[in-house]
């Protein structure tokens, strides 16, 4: 039987997931926004302006989907310097494309003037006190839940963040490996906090965007994100189940499972990794790869005779340049 891990049917998109623009402190207005993605062959963007969530559905068509977002931060208590501090970001993607409210909102936490000019009266009516702690992470992706939204942590590495910092947080929906902005700046991420939570059993996936405040920001890293079309209610609902692969430049045209084999089709690369949740891994590699046909079945069998972690397998792929793509995890019920 031939289990589908990446949807059979659909089209994929590319899309940028992180994304500023003038109502915050990017350089690009939204339509300026649009009008450069779409011609770098992307379909949807989410606009993340910093603590305001503001609909940009005028801007939507059959070719383009704005995404209703917003990034919200929780600051370590101030030290003598800034570049000392530890913080969350957190992008929350609202299932409603009308939503102009979140319920963790607070205009004390603001730095950007230019902003308030942006915030529905509805919204100046909330004061939610936000703290640096896993508590206050958790309680705010909860509400997130609560209000239909999806939680993705931002740029751990920029973030100043460690195992501690990240490890017990709850149902988070997505983590940055790649954010082309903090790598311009040099601080690059990793699948590292991916992997930790994935083994307590998070199912969290794994994202690449570009966190664009200029356009040096842009075109770094995406996600192909497959769908029936192009309308918001479809795309939101294959983000939230995983129908998507992140990206830097590799592609994936093909992911399933049968009969204890994994079949995969990807654009030219040189390397095809599958890793699990423990010290097992096969490695596929050669000039030109375009598929691969890899072996689980004795992976699978073990798994059935131990029962007390939590399984998965994931795949990257890479290219003769070393740009990367990742699959989310696919969880043991996924894979039987």
């Amino acid at each position: 039987m031939i289990k589908y891990l990446l949807p059979k049917d659909g089209i994929y998109y590319k899309a940028n997931l992180h994304m500023h623009t003038t109502i915050s402190d990017g350089t690009m207005s939204p339509e300026e926004t649009k009008d450069l993605y779409v011609k770098q062959g992307y379909s949807i963007v989410a606009f993340t302006d910093h603590e305001v969530m503001l609909p940009h559905i005028d801007l939507s068509d059959e070719n383009f989907l704005a995404i209703t977002s917003t990034e919200i931060s929780l600051n370590f208590p101030k030290g003598p310097l800034f570049q000392y501090n530890k913080c969350y970001h957190l992008n929350i993607y609202s299932k409603d494309p009308f939503r102009n409210v979140y319920s963790t909102f607070n205009k004390k936490l603001m730095w950007l003037e230019n902003s308030y000019d942006y915030i529905s009266s509805e919204q100046l009516k909330i004061e939610y006190d936000r703290f640096y702690s896993i508590q206050s992470v958790n309680e705010i992706i909860k509400k997130a839940k609560e209000e239909g939204c999806i939680v993705s942590l931002n740029h751990p590495v920029w973030s100043l963040q460690s195992y501690p910092d990240y490890i017990d947080l709850k149902g988070l929906w997505g983590i940055e490996w790649h954010n082309t902005g903090c790598i311009k700046d040099g601080y690059k991420d990793s699948f590292q906090p991916i992997d930790d939570l994935c083994r307590l059993g998070e199912k969290v996936f794994p994202i690449a965007t570009d966190d664009a405040h200029k356009i040096a920001d842009c075109f770094g890293g995406w996600v192909m994100i497959k769908a029936e079309k192009l309308q918001y209610d479809r795309v939101f609902s294959a983000l939230e189940k995983g129908c998507f692969y992140s990206s830097t430049k590799p592609e994936i045209y093909e992911l399933y499972i049968e009969n204890g084999l994994i079949n995969i089709k990807t654009s030219k690369c040189k390397t095809i990794e599958l890793n699990t949740e423990r010290r097992v891994s096969i490695v596929v590699t050669g000039e030109n790869i375009t598929n691969a046909k890899i072996d689980i079945s004795s992976y699978l069998d073990e798994c059935k005779r131990n029962i007390n972690h939590h399984q998965y397998i994931r795949i990257t792929v890479i290219d003769e340049d070393g740009f990367k793509a990742h699959t989310r995890a696919y969880f043991l019920e996924e894979l039987m």
